[in-house]
């Protein structure tokens, strides 16, 4: 199963994320402790099933909300 994770820059600083379909959100400072913390909650969530991730990252530029520009990053686990 490939869990997807719409990421935002959070208010007070890092990263906010929220899996796509699903009920497990996270937070986090850097990039990488957002990708542990969502390996980490998907884990918790799905139990004993194996779990693919894809974080993306929204980026809101100074365009209309219907402007946003996606980028995709993924890492190995």
């Amino acid at each position: 199963m490939e869990l997807i994770f719409e990421v935002r820059d959070a208010e007070e600083g890092g990263f906010f994320a929220k899996a796509l379909g699903h009920s497990i959100f996270t937070e986090a400072e850097t990039w990488e402790e957002l990708r542990a913390n969502a390996v980490e909650a998907a884990m918790l969530h799905f139990e004993d099933e194996p779990v693919q991730l894809r974080l993306v990252q929204l980026q809101l530029s100074s365009l209309p909300q219907q402007h946003l520009q996606l980028r995709n990053r993924t890492g190995s686990d």
